[in-house]
């Protein structure tokens, strides 16, 4: 119904109006523009009267008849060049605005829709007999003959979905109550014993949802997906992204990573934006290649590339050939005019999340808006991300870690072309390509692992936009059958201030170790009290109570269940913890340092190719290892040279930790081979 009503509104009254009042703005803006400023009703006697003192001077100083003319005709063309120039810059100031406001009709356009989509599908299951039902099945789903086939299928594995996300929603809590409820006395094996039990009741449920939900995905992909109010939205979603670009692009890249707040049809549609973002047109890329480095790219390089290479939200990379050196190029262009329309973007954004934050307590989801606005001029900013790709290679060469960084060709290079020497590569989580190279998922996810943990907690110099476009693997040159990292897209950095590192990593040591005390003071130092579970279970994707049973049994891993942590159920417990507690989740957001979020941006990353990997590899232990290593440092700065008991102490526990990693390590090997 909205959808006949709104669409109508905004293209047959909207786009007019906007365009009448921008057109008499800048009718307006032009006006005033063209008159000079000390114009009035006796403008003509002012211009003869400045005419008459120009001609008394020409006099005086025995200036002849044709110099005299041609000073006279020079001062009308002057001011018809500067109104020109002047029109020229409203023009292309008023164009702009235009398009902005464009996109912000349709925003709100499609936001109103889904909210009026998700309202109406609820009221539909409630009451699929109603009138009005009937209207939204007629306005909303798809009438064709296959969909009515199915129809009795759909109901059935919706009906059986909602059953059973109750019924995990209450093993969930029998779960992790249990320990408050038991009882003291009795037996440990007793109590380790019902922990399992429930354990395997709670992944048994979740196993049969996640076939429940994978069935029900293989229904609409058969019956027509228009008929699943997620990926009816999902798709009007995406439309929204590709048509509006840019920053919305950007939005819808995040919004991919987060899968386990947001259902699998979003996750799957919205990853198409990592791979077919709109490209600019020839004509575009040439421009801004001419305006940035005073040349057209034929003339800069052979073989430059008509068709992109790749396409991203702010930029698209083409490839060519240096005509000194003959080396392949990667040269990345910005879109043409994202960097004047992006501010505006940014705010109809914001202001739109801003009303659904208001309007539907179920929408938290203000925080991106709050986490890209302040980030995105420095990615916008070529220069800079060739500087942070520099320093990025710099420290990644102390690591000792098999990962390169492609070397920024300066010559090349200004704010909205960044030239660099191509490196190949396929994605992270490309698994078809390891197995024909060679490579084993598990050694790729523990080298990503490794390498960004080394950032946060040995250099502080972090990247925090890993996704999977950015992170390229290919085996190694000179080590057969293993990984080799090719990081790419430097634009978003961080730089983790020494009082925050400390903390984070006492945070992750004490969470590897399960010392619940330590964890507590920890996520204390960082400003959180109260909710120090919720903060360690967002960082490890895992329930706290997870902790507190491995703090009991001295292991690494939870309990040893009968279904496989690779499952979809354990995703799907993992997705019922997050949903949850989506609200807490959201408060936290607002406690926590801001460098939290940019590190909660990369977890989000990390934790996307890690399941598409299949989780092959335990990250918790590598960032343990890497944590572990940083409070070394700390407290040997801290203690200085004269309080050695205190950093014999320090070295135990860090000896200790290592040895508990060193035979996890050893033991999980010959488990797996």
């Amino acid at each position: 119904m909205l959808r006949t009503t709104i669409f109508p509104l905004i293209r047959g009254r909207a786009a007019p109006f906007a365009t009448a009042s921008i057109c008499a703005a800048g009718t307006v803006a032009l006006c005033a523009v063209a008159r000079p400023k000390e114009t009035s009703s006796t403008s003509p006697s002012v211009s003869y009267h400045h005419f008459y003192k120009r001609t008394q001077c020409s006099t005086t100083e025995n200036v002849s008849d044709s110099n005299l003319a041609s000073t006279y005709l020079s001062t009308p063309t002057k001011s018809i060049e500067s109104v020109t120039n002047e029109i020229k810059q409203c023009y292309s100031l008023v164009i702009p605005t235009f398009e902005a406001l464009q996109r912000a009709a349709r925003l709100i356009s499609t936001a109103a829709i889904m909210a009026a989509d998700y309202r109406m599908n609820s009221i539909y299951r409630q009451y699929p007999d109603s009138a009005l039902c009937h209207l939204y099945k007629l306005t909303f789903k798809s009438s064709d003959s296959e969909y009515q086939e199915h129809e009795n299928q759909f109901h059935e594995l919706e009906n059986a979905i909602a059953r059973l996300e109750k019924d995990l929603e209450r093993a969930q809590d029998e779960y992790v109550s249990a320990d408050r409820k038991s009882n003291g006395d009795q037996p440990i094996l007793e109590r380790t014993l019902a922990k399992r039990a429930q354990k395997e009741t709670m992944l048994s449920i979740a196993s049969d949802l996640a076939d429940a939900q994978e069935a029900l995905t293989l229904l609409h992909k058969n019956g027509g997906s228009a008929n699943n109010v997620h990926q009816r939205n999902a798709i009007r979603l995406l439309d929204l992204c590709r048509m509006n670009g840019g920053v919305y692009i950007k939005v819808g890249q995040h919004l991919a990573n987060l899968d386990l707040l947001l259902p699998e049809e979003y996750i799957q549609t919205l990853s198409s934006l990592f791979d077919d973002a709109p490209a600019s047109t020839y004509s575009d890329v040439c421009e801004v290649v001419e305006e940035e480095l005073g040349l057209p790219p034929e003339k800069l390089f052979s073989d430059f590339s008509k068709e992109p290479f790749a396409s991203a939200s702010l930029a698209q990379v083409h490839t060519a050939k240096c005509k000194t050196t003959g080396k392949k190029l990667a040269i990345k262009i910005q879109h043409k005019g994202l960097r004047d329309t992006s501010k505006g973007d940014l705010l109809a954004m914001a202001t739109v999340v801003r009303i659904a934050d208001k309007l539907f307590d179920e929408f938290n989801f203000g925080w991106i808006c709050e986490e890209l606005t302040p980030q995105l001029p420095k990615e916008l900013d070529f220069v800079n991300e060739g500087k942070n790709a520099e320093a990025a290679a710099a420290h990644l060469a102390k690591s000792g870690l098999d990962c390169v960084v492609p070397l920024v060709l300066w010559k090349f290079t200004s704010h909205r072309v960044l030239t660099m020497e191509f490196e190949e590569g396929f994605r992270a989580t490309d698994v078809e390509q390891m197995q024909k190279a060679g490579i084993k998922r598990r050694d790729v996810a523990k080298l990503i692992s490794s390498v960004f943990n080394w950032q946060i907690f040995q250099d502080g110099f972090v990247h925090c936009d890993p996704h999977e476009a950015n992170v390229l693997v290919r085996e190694h040159p000179r080590k057969r059958g293993k990984p080799q990292i090719v990081l790419v897209d430097h634009g978003l950095y961080k730089k983790l201030d020494a009082e925050f590192q400390e903390a984070y990593a006492r945070l992750w040591k004490c969470i590897l170790v399960a010392d619940i005390e330590g964890i507590k003071s920890a996520c204390k130092s960082l400003g959180v009290t109260k909710m120090y579970p919720l903060l360690a279970a967002m960082l490890t994707s895992r329930p706290f109570d997870e902790i507190i049973e491995r703090s009991q049994t001295k292991s690494f891993d939870a309990l040893p269940i009968s279904v496989s942590d690779q499952s979809g159920g354990d995703k799907a417990v993992i997705r019922g913890y997050a949903q949850k507690y989506i609200k807490e989740i959201i408060s936290m957001l607002d406690i926590v340092p801001r460098q939290m979020l940019l590190i909660f941006k990369m977890n989000d990353c990390l934790r996307h190719v890690d399941h598409a990997l299949g989780s092959p590899t335990n990250t918790l232990v590598v960032a343990g290892r890497y944590a572990s290593r940083r409070v070394l440092e700390c407290d040997q700065r801290k203690h200085g040279e004269w309080r050695f008991v205190d950093i014999f102490r320090s070295w135990l526990s860090y000896i200790h930790v290592m040895i508990r990693i060193k035979t996890y390590e050893l033991c999980s090997y010959v488990m797996i081979n």
